[in-house]
């Protein structure tokens, strides 16, 4: 695939949904794997897993590993926590893991309404 092409995914679910945040990561990796733009979202409840450790809290029988695939995507692809998900659950700059920024909505629609951008939200 281009890498002209992007995916910007938003997860607004914490682990106690598990399926959906294992399908969240695994279409994100799966994408990058490919060669397509990653931007990846943590929102709502996801905004924990920005904090150091939450990743490992989370377990799904037959699901990749969530740090990993966490490692991966802050490694090669862009991770947001939602700002004001982030002041809703007291986190403030520089409680998030290394990597990680921070950004509110406008961002959000600034990169979903880029040329060649497909948005999915879990």
């Amino acid at each position: 695939m281009e890498r002209s092409k992007r995916l910007v995914i938003k997860l607004a679910t914490g682990i106690d949904d598990a399926e959906r945040v294992a399908q969240a990561f695994s279409v994100a990796s799966t994408a990058l794997a490919a060669g397509v733009e990653v931007s990846f979202w943590l929102a709502g409840e996801a905004a924990w897993l920005a904090l150091p450790g939450k990743a490992d809290e989370f377990t799904l029988a037959h699901s990749a590993s969530l740090p990993d695939l966490l490692n991966a995507l802050i490694n090669d692809a862009h991770v947001t926590l939602c700002s004001q998900c982030a002041v809703r659950r007291n986190i403030k700059d520089g409680d998030q893991i290394s990597g990680i920024t921070i950004a509110g909505s406008t961002s959000f629609v600034e990169e979903i309404m880029r040329e060649k951008t497909q948005a999915l939200v879990y």
